[in-house]
């Protein structure tokens, strides 16, 4: 029969390097903020190739169409990154 470890292996919560965690939000910030941007910009650019694509121009709504469904799901995956880190953090 083994014996039993009498003591856990530690397992310390994530901690910024000093000076680093300001940089870090900063920087998370401009992120969201130009995911945001690129987010209204893809809708809309994809808006206007469905309306562009309308008539005898199926193509390029097809296209707007399926950018439209990239765009939405770029910002699906935006909105849940941090839980999904969170949920994948050892």
């Amino acid at each position: 029969m083994r014996p039993q470890p009498t003591s856990a292996v530690p397992d310390p919560a994530p901690i910024a390097p000093p000076g680093l965690d300001a940089l870090a939000g900063d920087l998370l910030g401009w992120l969201k903020w130009g995911v945001l941007v690129s987010g209204v910009l893809g809708i809309l650019v994809c808006a206007l190739m469905i309306i562009i694509g309308r008539r005898n121009r199926s193509a390029t709504a097809y296209e707007g169409l399926v950018g439209g469904a990239w765009v939405m799901g770029g910002l699906a995956l935006a909105s849940v990154a941090a839980l999904l880190v969170g949920a994948f953090q050892l």
